[in-house]
């Protein structure tokens, strides 16, 4: 049976802090501060680094070397880490691997800046800039791993709406805020921006490392009952959990197609909304770029409010209808109303209808820890975060396989249908949270019954 988690006292007692009162544990406030820098300093780049790495200063490479070195071989890396995110956790504890993840991040930044870059060797760059991917995962999603198992039942899905609040609100908002800043009216020189998303990186560490005292963090996710929990073997035994935990495996699905749709569709809109759609599109190319913005504007917001309501109406209840189904309709109603109106007005409020049920799959972050026992709570996570890295890659490739047959409304209903699937896998998902469906109490505070319900 596992222990009541430190702070879930507090947490339930009459006198809970403010922090306490909107879903932060208080322990784990500096590591969410953390995330937010780290993400911002992470984010700085992915508005411009294509085009400044076309650039003389920024290596010469041709498009689509500059995009498969930040698109494709990237993407296959931020896949893996994801997934090391997890396992490494669980036998190292998460804050040893928020240290490697920052670590990775600063070390490669600075061979990709003053190395691989001015050599201007199209192999070296590639090689780096990848390697670089495994990092902002394991910073990250480590400490998505360390406040779900450090926190109590109840407060699960509200902090990780927290999270995923501050891991958006980073990466990509604020980091393309602050480029834009830099390179707009400070002036600054695409290199120097470069080299302020280091700075911004190594303050978020400093903060999400060193500024979280809390025991969990550098403890194995592991119970009594396992021997070894710091081997190496554990990485491989986390595995089999998706062939011998189907809830795991139906969650781990949902989490890819969760956010494929979005990836895919910011891919898609340039050329069937914008001038380079054939014929002419009815937005402009910095509409297009508004949509992004609206749309994940308006998910950032939803997210802390998705996290409290799958807190009272159960978790896997608010990731069916609001996240599954809720999307699958607003799917092919933002690309199908968007081309019948022709209105950027339009397409503006229904992106925004988009983000705010995307916002629904939130409380899955804590859906899947709880509904497994003490042991595989690593695992668990490692297949959620595989699954946030793998919606990055199926988005857009969905898109690519589509389009050329179907056009941009199969693409839609493509989506649309994923997300119908995902709803029916997660009718198969039992939630600890939800006495109707676990026979857990909504007001317990410790971590015995979820672990009871998911063994």
């Amino acid at each position: 049976m596992a222990q009541q988690p430190p702070g879930a006292a507090d947490t339930a007692a009459p006198d809970r802090t403010w922090l306490e009162r909107i879903g932060i544990p208080r322990p784990l406030f500096w590591g969410f501060v953390g995330v937010l820098v780290f993400m911002i300093g992470d984010g700085v780049e992915i508005t411009y680094l294509t085009d400044y790495l076309q650039q003389p200063e920024g290596g010469g490479l041709e498009g689509s070397q500059a995009t498969f070195a930040t698109v494709t071989v990237y993407g296959l890396a931020v896949m893996i880490a994801s997934w090391f995110s997890g396992t490494l956790s669980s036998i190292w504890g998460p804050r040893y691997v928020m240290w490697l993840g920052a670590a990775w991040w600063i070390v490669f930044e600075v061979l990709f800046l003053f190395v691989a870059v001015p050599s201007q060797s199209y192999a070296l760059i590639v090689t780096v800039y990848g390697i670089r991917g495994f990092a902002y995962p394991l910073f990250s999603y480590a400490f998505l791993v360390w406040a779900q198992v450090a926190s109590p039942v109840p407060m699960r899905g509200s902090v990780a709406g927290w999270f995923w609040f501050v891991f958006t609100g980073g990466l990509p908002t604020l980091g393309a805020a602050v480029a834009a800043l830099a390179i707009g009216p400070l002036g600054m020189s695409l290199h120097a921006t470069l080299v302020l998303s280091l700075v911004l990186v190594a303050l978020g560490s400093v903060i999400g490392c060193f500024g979280v005292n809390e025991p969990h963090g550098t403890a194995p996710i592991a119970d009594e009952s396992v021997p070894n929990p710091r081997s190496p073997r554990r990485l491989l035994e986390g595995v089999d959990i998706l062939w011998r935990d189907k809830r795991t495996l139906a969650g781990g699905l949902t989490r890819i197609v969760n956010t494929a749709p979005e990836f895919g569709f910011f891919a898609m809109f340039p050329f069937v909304f914008g001038p380079a759609t054939p014929g002419g599109g009815f937005l402009s190319t910095s509409e297009v770029a508004a949509l992004s913005s609206i749309a994940y504007a308006a998910n950032i917001a939803a997210n802390l409010g998705f996290g409290v309501l799958g807190d009272h109406l159960g978790w896997r209840r608010t990731v069916t209808w609001f996240g599954c189904v809720g999307c699958a309709v607003a799917t092919p109603l933002w690309y199908f109303a968007s081309v019948a109106s022709q209105s950027f007005a339009v397409a503006a409020t229904l992106g925004a209808v988009y983000g705010v049920l995307l916002a629904g799959f939130v409380p899955l972050s804590a859906l899947m820890p709880s509904m497994v026992s003490t042991k595989d709570k690593g695992a668990s996570l490692a297949v959620l975060n595989f699954g946030a890295g793998g919606a990055a890659f199926l988005g857009p490739v969905t898109v690519y396989l589509v389009h050329p047959v179907l056009g941009g409304g199969g693409v839609a209903v493509t989506f649309a249908l994923m997300y119908v699937v995902v709803a029916v896998l997660s009718t198969y998902v039992r939630d600890p949270s939800d006495p109707g469906e676990a026979g857990a109490s909504r007001t317990a505070s410790a971590d015995a019954p979820a672990e009871t319900a998911g063994a």
